[in-house]
């Protein structure tokens, strides 16, 4: 996209032209963004809707003035389709919680952002909804019965047929009808609904949660935003931190609505339904028919949010959980869910110390002889180093044996593996021996382990018997 018409903004609003224009990564819209960068930093915007442009400029305006913590914008084309605004900086909530997902502990630093984060949003909902002009919005104005149906079969349309299961279509839009009904009875209060509220676009600036990309919110109800926070499917948020936040939103909500926990967490479920159905929608358009990877890399999740949920179903949705639970037991998405209960233990070792035992109790698997490879335990050099060290790895590597080798073993355990998670099993094991379990062993076990986890993304436990070393890597 040209950046000409961002360029003569940006000099026009500071009396320079911008030394870099650096793009930066985009998201689920069609709008570009770029790091302005020179008297001056800040974000420039290229959008393709001046209506939905012109919501963002007169939220954010509203917003600033409510006291809200939102990016300030600076200066707007003519035509409304470019703009500039306050730079917070390169740091996503989502970034934070990934990183904690892979350290396997949310830390009392997060868990402090996800409290304020949360807190804050009563804030936007009530105190940002009051005085707001709802007739700024868009598409729609408000959460209605139109909006709903949209959404519902946003998802029967982009999802659900997508993965070719039969259903009645008139008891399905009997289920959208009843569903309408529950989500507006919930939906007077004039507050303002985010939509879109997740970690995505919860920007972290100086240790403060910032909030960024509600161009697509409206007036609806206060349940919605805190069912697509909770419920993100990536954020992958374990029950008990749902709980705890959820309370956290409720303990700050009492300010502007008292509501009891019960009465809550009952109306909650039904917008938690919803927004899934209505992100797996998004997932199917943007993910199938777009092609954007990391839309189809969500639905897993969702799926399993949605699993959940239908553990105690809903009585006023009977034909729609029915089709539901059909759904998610197809084996494409029981083949995602299986990739988590399925461990891989590879494990080095020592022939003159005798082949492991496998303790899955499960027997079996694959035991395969390295002695046959040239050892570099023969040389000097090597001898006070094992198979994880560079000096062996590059030996081992420009020998060419093991490469030609660990190839037939790639095909053997991948095949195994792909079998395994179709049908649901839980442990597969995969030995590597040699003569001292030092270098040959220890280099192969480590290859197919990482092979292994980076190609199906299930469990693999690496052990290196004769070295007591032990490697965890958990399906994501």
């Amino acid at each position: 996209m040209n950046t000409d018409n961002l360029k003569l903004l940006y000099q026009k609003y500071t009396g320079k032209f911008p030394e870099t224009a650096e793009p930066l990564p985009g998201a689920g819209s069609n709008r570009k963004y770029y790091r302005l960068k020179g008297s001056f930093q800040c974000i420039g915007v290229c959008g393709t809707s001046p209506e939905e442009n012109a919501a963002f400029i007169y939220m954010s305006e509203h917003f600033k003035k409510k006291g809200l913590p939102v990016p300030e914008v600076y200066a707007v084309s003519d035509d409304r389709l470019h703009y500039l605004q306050e730079d917070l900086g390169d740091t996503l909530l989502f970034q934070l919680i990934q990183q904690a997902q892979h350290r396997q502990n949310a830390d009392t630093g997060l868990m402090n952002l996800l409290e304020k984060t949360i807190r804050l949003l009563p804030e936007f909902q009530f105190k940002g909804g009051a005085d707001m002009d709802f007739s700024k919005c868009y598409p729609p104005v408000s959460f209605s019965r139109r909006s709903i149906l949209w959404d519902l079969n946003y998802f029967k349309y982009c999802f659900l047929k997508t993965t070719r299961l039969e259903f009645e279509e008139n008891a399905l839009e009997d289920d959208f009808e009843s569903m309408c009904g529950i989500l507006l009875k919930a939906a007077s209060e004039p507050t303002f609904m985010y939509r879109d509220f997740q970690s995505r676009n919860v920007m972290i600036k100086d240790g403060e949660p910032c909030f960024i990309d509600f161009q697509g919110g409206r007036k609806g109800p206060f349940y919605y935003d805190v069912a697509s926070f909770l419920w993100q499917a990536k954020a992958n948020f374990p029950n008990s931190v749902r709980q705890h936040l959820t309370n956290e939103y409720l303990d700050a909500l009492q300010t502007y609505k008292p509501i009891g926990k019960d009465e809550f967490a009952s109306c909650l479920r039904h917008f938690v339904l919803f927004r899934t159905l209505q992100v797996l929608g998004t997932y199917g358009f943007r993910g199938h028919f777009e092609q954007k990877a990391h839309f189809i890399e969500s639905v897993p999740f969702a799926i399993e949010n949605l699993r959940q949920l239908l553990e105690d179903g809903f009585a006023e949705y009977p034909y729609l959980c029915d089709t539901l639970r059909r759904m998610v037991d197809l084996p494409q998405f029981c083949y995602e869910r299986n990739k988590k209960k399925l461990t891989v233990t590879v494990m080095s070792f020592s022939y003159k110390k005798g082949i492991p035992e496998d303790t899955s109790g499960n027997g079996g698997g694959y035991v395969f002889d390295c002695r046959a490879i040239h050892n570099p335990g023969r040389y000097e050099q090597y001898k006070q180093l094992t198979g994880l060290d560079e000096p062996v790895i590059r030996f081992l590597e420009d020998d060419g044996e093991i490469t030609a080798f660990l190839a037939h073993a790639d095909a053997l355990t991948e095949a195994h593996v792909k079998r395994f998670i179709e049908r649901g099993f839980t442990h597969l094991s995969v030995c590597f021996g040699c003569t001292g379990g030092q270098h040959r062993s220890v280099y192969s076990a480590q290859h197919v382990a990482e092979h292994l986890y980076q190609k199906f993304n299930v469990n693999v436990r690496v052990i290196h018997r004769e070295q007591h070393i032990e490697q965890f890597f958990e399906s994501k």
